[in-house]
């Protein structure tokens, strides 16, 4: 049963050869594998189109990180972020519908609220986002290596949602140089304070709107339809689709102060929600209820500026 004399070596090849067929076989049937997991299976799809959309968000705040830090902290490096980003919803094959952005073309700072589904919503807010704009992120986000770096030399805003003086700070301070320079700040906020991908807007946090009332500029309301058509984390769905933006007429808050803070928080979240609640009905083909289209933005249209007026 032995072998004959040489030919040990040459089995020895044999085998080796064979196992590097098999490997070779391996490696050529795990990115077919992987393929057929992508086309036929929702979960592995919806994984990998996140961590594609991850993978893209830490490639580009890598590579355009050492250009913006050329010139230095500025809101103008919002400008290739969002450059970077906007690719993103032609891979994803979503369509985005943006509905009254003539409204932000005013030479004049501002303040635009905003409610937010999930990271997605970075799609959209790089549609609608003016010159001279940052968003006001949690401070969390500083922290995220070159995330973080690009965030800060955005010009991005950070608060810490868990200390509410330092919190009140930072908007105080935002609201005195809103009023001091002379390039029109404009500032962002998602006012529910976290993700929320129901069809129903949480309730505001005052932040955004005590940050309006002590700048004395108005508020732009943006409407970002429901994911729930292509995009869910909880049923893991990722799949080509069409969203809405709508941008309300603006709420001015001249004449205001805080102790108008909290209805004036209630009447634009409200005016939000009827709107949102509007472009869902279109979206299921039904009638929207009494008051229609307007209904939404006549809240925030005249519900304010009017009152803002009489103070004023």
């Amino acid at each position: 049963g032995s072998l004959w004399p040489g030919e040990e070596p040459r089995a020895w090849m044999l085998l080796c050869m064979m196992e590097v067929v098999l490997l070779h076989g391996l490696l050529l049937l795990l990115p077919l594998a992987a393929l057929l997991l992508y086309w036929y299976n929702a979960t592995f799809h919806y994984f990998c189109k996140v961590a594609f959309f991850n993978c893209w968000i830490l490639a580009v705040a890598t590579l355009l990180s050492p250009f913006a830090a050329f010139r230095g902290r500025s809101a103008e490096n919002m400008k290739l972020l969002r450059a970077a980003i906007q690719p993103l919803k032609h891979f994803y094959g979503i369509k985005m519908q943006v509905r009254g952005s003539e409204h932000l073309d005013i030479k004049e700072p501002y303040v635009i609220v905003c409610n937010h589904q999930a990271s997605l919503d970075l799609m959209g807010m790089a549609e609608i986002i003016p010159e001279h704009c940052v968003p006001i992120v949690k401070k969390e986000l500083l922290y995220m290596g070159t995330v973080g770096w690009a965030c800060w030399l955005s010009g991005m805003i950070f608060i810490d949602r868990h200390k509410r003086e330092d919190a009140i700070n930072v908007i105080s301070q935002t609201a005195r140089t809103m009023r001091r320079l002379t390039q029109h700040l404009r500032v962002l906020i998602f006012p529910e304070g976290t993700r929320n991908q129901e069809k129903s807007m949480l309730p505001f946090k005052r932040g955004a709107f005590h940050l309006a009332v002590q700048a004395q500029v108005p508020i732009f309301p943006v409407v970002i339809s429901p994911y729930h058509d292509f995009f869910s984390s909880k049923d893991k769905k990722f799949t080509p689709g069409t969203c809405t933006i709508q941008v309300l007429p603006k709420v001015e808050t001249r004449g205001l102060s805080p102790k108008d803070v909290p209805e004036l928080t209630e009447t634009v979240r409200q005016g939000m929600a009827e709107v949102l609640e509007e472009i869902i009905m279109a979206e299921r083909g039904t009638s929207p209820g009494s008051g229609g289209k307007s209904a939404g933005s006549k809240v925030c249209r005249i519900g304010w500026r009017e009152r803002a007026g009489g103070q004023g």
